[in-house]
């Protein structure tokens, strides 16, 4: 369950320590446990911030950081934004 391939040939996968899914309701859990809800932080800020420093989600790769988000956005818990220097996240 924590393989995916990166293409229609199998050739090359990513293996996954957590799904997104997982890094999502960690973060979230997060935002809940700090009453962070309605807030706004930029991608850098969730996983290099001094906040989230012990964190397990601390220094995860901002392409599986967008997928975990992606997935509180599909539950409606969070908004991926674009800011002027970059992306960030609204959470609800």
């Amino acid at each position: 369950g924590n393989l995916e391939w990166l293409d229609k040939n199998k050739s090359s996968f990513l293996i996954m320590w957590k799904r997104p899914e997982e890094w999502g309701k960690l973060i979230y859990q997060w935002v809940l446990k700090n009453g962070l809800t309605n807030s706004v932080f930029t991608l850098y800020e969730l996983t290099s911030g001094d906040d989230t420093e012990n964190e397990e989600f601390h220094g995860l790769d901002e392409s599986m950081l967008l997928r975990a988000l992606q997935a509180l956005q599909q539950e409606h818990k969070a908004e991926i934004i674009t800011l002027d220097d970059g992306r960030g996240v609204k959470f609800f």
